[in-house]
């Protein structure tokens, strides 16, 4: 059965979906089926992996409020085993719609869980925040990545979203892991980033995988053209550096009891 993996942060421009669609796409290179649910409204993921949101026959949205099959929705994208369930603009109301349905923290849990049985992976990238489809998320993880960039304040949004992710292990959902913190932006040549990296990995440990992804202009390029780094430009440090997460994620997974 597949794994559900939520890349989350509170807060927004931190490298969550990039890392989110670029992972999932090297993790697909290696001939594994991978499913990413974009459950954040802004749909980054949606059009940064070439799907435009207006031709979209349904969404995320259709799957948690109007109650459609998730399968239905699925589509395939531009790289080989990588499928897409989409997100547009209708799941910005969707955090007070589903205050309506009875146990509305699960919704998104029901409705992908019978996906596991299609897909080896399945990530969630969420929303830049701490709302109802983000807890949604935590609710249908199996385990949450939560990517950090080097810069001050972040340690403190982490701590924030980790403390959350307890509240939901405790209340509704004691399964899920926190399976580490992935540092994005970094400039290796600036002391700041190297002050930050030691400091993250001082506080938390074990938990920071030892992968870092660099500042990378062809990271930041690639959804413009509706592909992961990987297609965009396979050679650059960024795609480099993804394909290092995704063997040293996979790794930590096979070593996880």
């Amino acid at each position: 059965m597949g794994r559900i993996t939520a890349f989350a942060n509170r807060k927004g421009g931190v490298g969550k979906t990039s890392s989110c669609v670029n992972t999932a796409a090297c993790i697909a290179e290696t001939g594994a089926r991978v499913l990413i649910v974009d459950a954040d409204p802004q749909g980054n993921a949606t059009t940064g992996l070439g799907c435009r949101k207006c031709d979209l026959d349904g969404s995320v949205y259709d799957v948690l409020i109007r109650g459609e099959a998730a399968s239905s929705h699925v589509v395939p994208t531009c790289v080989n085993g990588l499928y897409l369930l989409p997100s547009n603009i209708d799941l910005t109301g969707a955090e007070i719609e589903l205050i309506y349905h009875n146990e509305y923290e699960k919704r998104l849990k029901s409705r992908i869980d019978g996906l596991k049985d299609d897909f080896d992976h399945i990530f969630i990238d969420c929303p830049p925040s701490l709302g109802l489809l983000t807890i949604n998320a935590l609710v249908a993880a199996d385990g949450v990545i939560i990517p950090m960039p080097c810069e001050y304040y972040a340690l403190e949004g982490a701590s924030q979203l980790i403390g959350a992710i307890d509240i939901v292990k405790k209340s509704l959902n004691p399964s899920v892991t926190f399976d580490g913190i992935l540092l994005t932006m970094y400039d290796g040549r600036s002391l700041i980033s190297r002050q930050i990296e030691t400091e993250v990995r001082s506080h938390f440990g074990g938990a920071v995988y030892s992968t870092v992804i660099p500042k990378s202009v062809r990271i930041s390029e690639a959804p413009s053209y509706g592909v992961p780094v990987t297609l965009h430009d396979g050679d650059c440090r960024g795609a480099a550096a993804y394909r290092n997460f995704a063997a040293e994620y996979l790794t930590k997974l096979k070593q996880t009891p």
